[in-house]
């Protein structure tokens, strides 16, 4: 056994740790929910509440996490095992299963982001912008399932790759450049004329936009966000070295978790005052943006043209036109 654990792979140090696993953890949770939930839910006052509950609860959590998984060297399921001696675990099962039910959805999504930033790239910024062109895609069939394919097999190569060699090595490529990507993208929506608005709303706690559904949400986030009880810090955890600090590596991964999901609001939420979008009371829809944002969108620079202004956020008094 000692012999199969000095043979398993690991990450080489701390850096690759952080990156790799705040890579885990960025996602949809970041870029696309918490803005929405921001807006919807009181803004800076969501964010402080926010900001809370992960730098208490949401860090004590992934600590015991990445702690069970460096110290049991195995996966989810083994891990809750070693520690009941043996016997099952429905806390294993469980987190082995959200992941199951996580892949499929955001390999549909990943296929959609590999059809917008071909068009994009390729000179067809503008039919984005058309009426229809999202649910012709979806709905075309074949294309939507080759672009499906497309983002599989690129995930499955990094997966096979190894830990090292795949998952370490695309994600101190992918995660600086989606830090300077973030960073250009919120520069340009918060410069943009009357984008201020929004970041006051955003940024600046106000107690009368409070209530009880704000704690709530932002606790749902915050286990959302921080890929908590989903297995992943575990399976990380268990390939950390033993001589990286597990309090700092963490510490750095929801920091890093936390910069993004605000830079994401400040790509956002400033966007939709600058533009002075419509409000809408429904749940974020990638379907039917208004006219004007996909106006503003489309004529954007590349730098500035996110999937995120596809989003139409819920009403927020301080936002509303």
């Amino acid at each position: 056994m000692n012999q199969k654990q000095h043979k398993r792979s690991a990450f080489s140090g701390k850096i690759g740790f952080v990156l790799s696993a705040a890579g885990a953890s960025v996602g949809l949770g970041n870029i696309w929910r918490f803005p929405y939930l921001a807006a919807k839910y009181g803004g800076g006052i969501f964010l402080l509440i926010y900001i809370i509950l992960a730098f208490t609860f949401g860090y004590t959590m992934i600590v015991a996490e990445t702690a069970l998984g460096r110290m049991t060297r195995k996966s989810p399921v083994g891990a809750f095992a070693a520690v009941r001696k043996g016997r099952r675990s429905f806390g294993g099962g469980i987190n082995a299963v959200i992941p199951m039910l996580v892949v499929p959805y955001y390999s549909v999504i990943g296929g959609w982001v590999i059809r917008y930033l071909s068009a994009y790239v390729s000179g067809h910024g503008s039919e984005l912008a058309t009426d229809g062109y999202f649910s012709a895609f979806i709905s075309s069939g074949a294309s939507a399932e080759i672009c499906f394919v497309i983002f599989t097999i690129f995930t499955l190569a990094i997966i096979f790759a190894g830990v090292r060699n795949g998952v370490e090595r695309v994600s101190k490529v992918m995660m600086p450049i989606l830090v300077v990507l973030s960073v250009i993208i919120a520069g340009y929506s918060v410069t943009r004329p009357g984008a201020l608005e929004g970041v006051k709303y955003f940024l600046v706690p106000n107690l009368s936009n409070f209530s009880w559904m704000t704690v709530v949400t932002a606790m749902g986030q915050m286990f959302y966000s921080l890929s908590i009880a989903m297995g992943i810090l575990v399976t990380f955890g268990s390939y950390m070295k033993k001589d990286v600090s597990i309090e700092e590596s963490t510490e750095n991964v929801e920091i890093f978790d936390t910069a993004i999901a605000i830079m994401a609001g400040l790509m956002i939420i400033p966007s939709r005052a600058a533009t002075r979008t419509p409000c809408r009371p429904a749940r974020p829809s990638c379907s039917s943006p208004s006219r004007r944002s996909l106006r503003a969108w489309a004529s954007a620079p590349w730098w500035a043209s996110s999937s995120s202004r596809w989003c139409s956020l819920p009403p927020s008094p301080a936002l509303s036109p």
